[in-house]
């Protein structure tokens, strides 16, 4: 589970999120800003911590690869988890922003992340416009996806939550390539599943049959194979991503 600098570093201009039809274009003047604005690239192993809930962050991260999960736990060892963290999402910016990060943020699968200093962030918002949208942008994303996250906890039953949150991950997975055929090629277990859909991993398991018994998706070991994402979205009452080509990223 360790942690530590990269040294072997991408130039900005040669970023593999720049190849995806996903994410949008930078022009030469914003890569030379990012190019100067980020300061190095950290790589840690699968189980590694890479922000605790009540520190102070002095860096802010974006996935260059592997995924990751925010999560709070309560003093008794109970653990929600908020969220799932693919290429090209940001981490840290609340703390960037509020001073103190609300949540922590754990590697699922070894992870290379893009550092920016945090007190530079001002920097960012005084010269580059576009770049600071981008930000505002991503941090309203996150924003609808704990909103949905919320309505999924506060009223869908549980196949409704189950078939919400993998056509979720799947869909985001798959617009950065973490998808390989039908199967979804991120290690998340089903006691993260129920971790996120607040359900014991019984009833966890339970939904997941009942799933795969309406032939929508088959649960492996780590993974899970998605047979019918529209039967997913049909069930779980839910339109889908409603972002498009050119989605930001730093």
């Amino acid at each position: 589970m360790s942690m530590g600098a990269s040294s072997h570093h991408v130039r900005c201009v040669n970023c593999p999120l720049g190849h995806l039809s996903h994410f949008r274009r930078f022009s030469a003047d914003e890569l030379e800003f990012l190019t100067n604005f980020k300061t190095g690239e950290l790589t840690a192993d699968t189980g590694a911590t890479i922000i605790v809930e009540g520190s102070h962050s002095a860096h802010l991260y974006t996935v260059l690869s592997g995924s990751a999960y925010r999560y709070k736990m309560l003093e008794d060892g109970r653990r929600q988890i908020m969220n799932f963290v693919f290429p090209g999402d940001i981490i840290g910016l609340q703390g960037s922003v509020m001073g103190e990060m609300q949540h922590s943020v754990e590697v699922l699968s070894p992870i290379r992340l893009c550092v920016f200093e945090r007190n530079r962030l001002m920097h960012l918002y005084e010269t580059h416009s576009s770049l600071a949208f981008d930000l505002t942008w991503l941090a309203a994303r996150e924003e609808q996806i704990l909103d949905e996250n919320l309505l999924n906890i506060g009223r869908r039953n549980a196949l409704e939550r189950a078939a919400y949150l993998i056509a979720n991950l799947f869909l985001r997975a798959k617009a950065v390539e973490l998808v390989k055929g039908n199967r979804l090629s991120v290690p998340i277990t089903q006691l993260h599943l129920a971790d996120t859909l607040g359900l014991s991993v019984v009833h966890t398991n339970r939904t997941l049959k009942r799933l795969a018994d309406r032939k929508l998706v088959r649960w492996r070991d780590r993974g899970c194979e998605v047979h019918d994402v529209e039967g997913l979205l049909l069930l779980a009452q839910w339109d889908g991503l409603p972002e498009g080509p050119g989605r930001p990223y730093l």
